[in-house]
């Protein structure tokens, strides 16, 4: 893929469904007594492998353009899965989904391509082994392939060394299946759409700082769900329209949860001109983002922001190195396990277009406002990293060439046509 330069963003845009509520409402209606439907739902390769896992397990899904139809049997109606459950690219179909096997009566695999075989999976295979799981890597390096047999699984507290939704999500499904209630405690606030959407459905979860905690065997009942617009979607699209000199995008229904909008509070930090308007705070909170062009000027990435913002580092990291003075991120070490390096591999990049940007063990230091040029950029097959470069290019001089600039597939297939028809 060959981006140039352009000037000028307008229009009205509606990205994507969440990539992250998409999986739930999909795992959450399987579970679920009757049909669930839900609508603008991520047709993205990720999802998609969250549908096929459950449809091997005996779940009936219906897709068309409008909707996705999830025919739920039950918390206990998942059958012996027909085949390997290959889960893709997904980290959050494995590790979701791992908690829910963890409590079935029958055994499971899951094993999925070359990245998620190197995703750690520790972090969730030992909080469900202390529930009584049984658990294991086949290649003995905490990573996928994984064997699951399910078991009688106890209620436990969980203290997390991270903050991440997978790993609390992965527990407190487990715990639907537990012999007495199951918390996780983090050390930071992770994005909370298991709980809101469990709760949707009839689970019994409370909060309370950084600990959530479920009630075993729930009855979930089907519901209808909207899908919000992803932000980790929309970041590229807020940073297309503050550097493009004059743009004026409005973004349509962006979900703005506050455990997932830390872009927007680092963006305002910056000096970027966001209107939020028709704002909905009613379950997952969404808004209309009128993104205008701006002067940005450089800050600090983090502690608490970090987990409200991880996948949209690669894209901050970007818009740093356009900026005026200095932006610190630290912290931020899960970056170096996602679907790439994406500390090492940002770096690179931006080094490669003339940035003054180090790496760190936690995140990168970025001395904003050099000239920027285009260049070759390796995407490492990580959608995030491939969309980021793609912004940039329209805004640097010279062409941008992006390397396997497909695995925008994995979260947004229309993201090209989208970022072409912003500038004409």
């Amino acid at each position: 893929m060959k981006i140039k330069k352009q000037t000028g963003l307008k229009g009205v845009l509606t990205v994507p469904g969440d990539k992250s509520i998409s999986h739930r409402a999909v795992m959450f209606g399987a579970l679920a007594k009757g049909t669930t439907r839900i609508t603008h739902f991520l047709e993205g390769a990720d999802c998609l492998s969250t549908i096929s896992c459950f449809r091997k397990m005996g779940i009936e899904i219906e897709r068309d353009q409008e909707q996705v139809l999830v025919h739920g049997r039950g918390l206990h109606g998942l059958h012996t899965p027909s085949g390997i459950l290959d889960v893709g690219n997904s980290g959050t179909t494995t590790r979701l989904i791992s908690g829910i096997l963890a409590g079935q009566d029958f055994s499971s695999e899951l094993d999925g391509d070359d990245s998620i075989r190197t995703r750690p999976m520790k972090r969730i295979m030992t909080p469900l082994a202390s529930m009584g799981a049984d658990i294991i890597s086949k290649n003995g390096n905490g990573c996928a392939p994984l064997m699951i047999t399910g078991k009688r699984l106890h209620g436990i507290h969980y203290n997390s060394p991270v903050a991440s939704a997978q790993v609390k999500s992965c527990v407190l499904l487990a715990g639907m299946y537990a012999d007495g209630i199951t918390s996780v405690t983090e050390p930071f606030l992770s994005r909370n759409h298991t709980e809101i959407m469990l709760n949707y459905f009839g689970a019994e979860i409370t909060s309370s700082g950084t600990t959530a905690a479920i009630c075993p065997e729930p009855v979930l009942e089907a519901r209808d769900i909207v899908v919000p617009g992803d932000i980790s979607s929309a970041a590229y699209f807020i940073a297309a329209g503050l550097l493009t000199p004059d743009s004026e995008i409005l973004l349509k229904n962006v979900g703005i949860n506050p455990t997932r909008a830390g872009i927007l509070k680092i963006c305002q930090s910056m000096g970027a001109d966001i209107t939020l308007l028709n704002k909905n705070l009613e379950g997952e909170p969404t808004a209309d983002l009128l993104i205008r062009t701006s002067s940005l000027k450089g800050t600090v990435i983090e502690g608490a922001d970090i987990p409200t913002l991880i996948d949209e580092i690669p894209m901050l990291a970007v818009m740093a190195a356009f900026a005026r003075g200095t932006t610190i991120i630290r912290d931020a070490q899960e970056l170096k396990v996602k679907e790439s390096d994406r500390i090492a591999v940002m770096v690179d990049n931006l080094k490669r277009m003339g940035a003054d940007i180090e790496g760190t063990d936690d995140g990168m230091i970025i001395h904003g406002g050099k000239p920027l040029h285009g260049a070759v950029i390796d995407s490492h097959l990580d959608h995030r990293v491939a969309m980021s470069f793609a912004v940039a290019g329209t805004i640097c001089e010279g062409e941008m060439e992006i390397q396997g600039a497909e695995c925008v597939n994995i979260s947004y297939p229309e993201f090209y046509k989208d970022l072409y028809l912003c500038g004409n």
